[in-house]
């Protein structure tokens, strides 16, 4: 962390010295990654250079697909890192997802030395979202030493939560089906 432009002027050099050029990002490059940066960076050179984009898989996918089916209806994903986006700017999104009912996904939710912004979102969801709202707590996703914790949003602040670890907060119609989160997005079950 921080050292993003950086990379991405170093990538954007060597590929205008005809070099072959990968720039690695975890997740989706284009979902809080460097693909973004990556392309400012190539325009303000004037970089005749080609960027190919290649998809790959977010945490909030990743974190879906371990806890069940919580995204399958609209949702909002919002990081709580305030380094590049001021915290004013979380809280109106946050208090907007929470509002318009929107299964929310939760990026870099605290870290040791970071413990206000989640403290912070948890008051602002529970003045919209019910308390045994489901949320699922997913750190690691996909990797060595993953872990699993599906509980309620009054109970979210007493679980082991950092910057690895991805929260999905349930929408109003989000439940937990054998042990899984559901969103139910209105199927007729009885047919």
């Amino acid at each position: 962390m921080g050292k993003e432009v950086e990379r991405a002027r170093l990538a954007v050099q060597k590929a205008m010295e005809n070099r072959r050029v990968v720039m690695v990002s975890s997740g989706d490059p284009g979902v809080y990654g460097m693909a973004g940066i990556v392309l400012e960076v190539a325009a303000m050179e004037r970089a005749d250079v080609p960027v190919e984009i290649v998809p790959g898989v977010t945490a909030a996918t990743a974190a879906s697909a371990i806890l069940g089916a919580p995204l399958v209806s609209d949702f909002a994903v919002i990081s709580l890192s305030d380094l590049l986006t001021p915290w004013e700017k979380i809280e109106r999104r946050l208090e907007a997802a929470a509002l318009a009912d929107f299964s929310i996904v939760l990026y870099n939710p605290q870290s040791q030395g970071r413990i206000e912004p989640l403290a912070k979102a948890y008051e602002i969801m529970l003045k919209h979202i019910k308390p045994d709202t489901p949320v699922g707590i997913v750190r690691q996703a996909g990797r060595e030493g993953e872990g699993v914790t599906i509980t309620t949003l009054k109970n979210l602040l007493a679980q082991e939560i950092d910057m690895v670890t991805t929260i999905i907060v349930g929408n109003s119609a989000t439940k937990v089906v054998n042990g899984k989160m559901v969103t139910a997005r209105g199927y007729d079950l009885t047919q």
